[in-house]
């Protein structure tokens, strides 16, 4: 067996990617990405206007489509759709997640389970859905989970949103373990704060310059350069990387 090589200019031309959450923020920015790479892109969201959203992006590779993911059906249709319109899948990128936060002793049950719903249980079973499809199709994919810092160590009032992302981390490993055999390559990246439109909103003021004081390279992150990782991750380049958690947060995890 001898080396094949891979795109240097990591472009991805021609791959078909889901991403789910990909109408705002991190997914938005990892969609964009995608497309200038030369992917088509179905992009799954909760947003009323998704396809406007992806026609936005790119009128002819990319597509939208809404997907609840915490919705057996709406997966179903939202992956029938773009497996209909691109003919394959390629790549995975569960990005659809929420946040909230409450102190341990008086989280409702509520905000429990909508959170593990939708981080823990719809990032298994999106990869789930598209596993099958991968093993189906024989050739392989790439399938990236957006997990966070909350799933290696505390945060104050996020006591649900660590333990969904702890699992996502677990759970990518098991995955990447079992679907070795059929060449899909499973892995997490876990970012800090990052600076979209809601988080620059939550962490504004003195809290988030309190938050930059623990972080040795002293800033946030941006959707950019979570984009950069899921890109090297989806690409050929990343072939021999499965079941791994890359984190981008600064070093704030290594103290």
């Amino acid at each position: 067996m001898s080396f094949q090589g891979y795109d240097k200019n990591f472009n991805i031309k021609d791959k078909v990617a889901i991403v789910t959450g990909g109408a705002s923020g991190i997914g938005k920015a990892i969609s964009e990405l995608f497309l200038e790479k030369g992917a088509k892109v179905a992009i799954f969201d909760l947003k009323e206007n998704v396809s406007d959203i992806a026609k936005e992006m790119n009128a002819e590779k990319a597509i939208g489509i809404y997907c609840d993911v915490t919705n057996n059906n709406s997966m179903d249709q939202a992956i029938q759709m773009a497996k209909n319109y691109f003919g394959k899948i390629d790549i995975l990128v569960n990005c659809a997640g929420i946040a909230l936060l409450d102190d341990a002793e008086k989280i409702s049950d509520d905000y429990w389970q909508k959170t593990i719903d939708i981080n823990l249980t719809g990032t298994f079973k999106m990869s789930q859905k598209i596993g099958n499809v991968m093993i189906e199709q024989g050739h392989g994919g790439k399938i990236i989970n957006l997990a966070s810092q909350a799933a290696l160590i505390a945060l104050d009032n996020h006591v649900a949103y660590c333990a969904s992302k702890a699992g996502v981390i677990g759970m990518t490993k098991v995955l990447a373990y079992e679907w070795a055999q059929f060449k899909i390559n499973v892995n997490a990246i876990s970012p800090t704060v990052i600076l979209t439109e809601l988080g620059k909103k939550a962490w504004s003021g003195e809290k988030g310059e309190k938050a930059k004081k623990e972080i040795p390279l002293g800033r946030f992150g941006y959707p950019e350069e979570v984009a950069a990782v899921a890109l090297f991750l989806a690409s050929d380049a990343a072939n021999l990387i499965t079941g791994e958690n890359i984190v981008i947060d600064g070093g704030n995890t290594i103290k």
